[in-house]
């Protein structure tokens, strides 16, 4: 297995994209399952289990198959991949995919009523760009996960967490500076 692991490394090192999708069908679920242990979130996981292959990817020398096996090393470059993310994580407000309902005390009206419908938010979600106004219609008006929203546009999954957090910052933005 070893002299396996050692041809595969060197086909990645040749930038060989199928070696490194052999790489990920054999360690895969091993490198997921860490991540998703210590960052307990599926999407997370997914995350950096793709980060963790990129780094491969991009530091095959780094790997001595005389110092240890390919797997611990995957391994090692996940938990820290992971950990990283966990940090990340917590230095950033959360922006979760569940329905704009559960975080309402966000938005508020200014004597502390909670919107009646959904026109404000329609006039509020227009002057957004409109790809984050169509991202966050997606998610929210549509109930598609992030997952399904790279999917369906092909984009990274990277991409479309960005994009949404930062339209759902500027609506807040723009509906705490509203004088609705």
């Amino acid at each position: 297995m070893q002299s396996d692991d050692i041809a595969l490394m060197q086909r990645i090192a040749a930038r060989d994209q199928q070696a490194l999708m052999e790489l990920y069908e054999t360690y895969g679920k091993a490198v997921y399952s860490l991540a998703y242990r210590v960052v307990n979130n599926s999407v997370l996981a997914e995350e950096v289990a793709q980060d963790t292959f990129l780094k491969v990817w991009n530091q095959t020398a780094r790997w001595d198959s005389e110092k240890g096996r390919l797997k611990s090393w995957l391994l090692t470059i996940a938990q820290f991949t992971a950990i990283d993310r966990l940090r990340q994580e917590r230095r950033q407000p959360a922006v979760l995919a569940d329905a704009l309902d559960d975080n309402a005390e966000t938005f508020m009206l200014a004597d502390g009523a909670q919107w009646q419908d959904g026109a404000t938010m329609q006039i509020l979600i227009a002057q957004l760009p409109a790809e984050q106004a169509y991202l966050i219609d997606l998610a929210f008006f549509h109930g598609m996960s992030h997952t399904d929203i790279a999917e369906s546009l092909k984009m990274p999954l990277g991409t479309v967490k960005t994009r949404l957090r930062t339209g759902l910052r500027r609506l807040r933005e723009l509906w705490l500076s509203s004088e609705v």
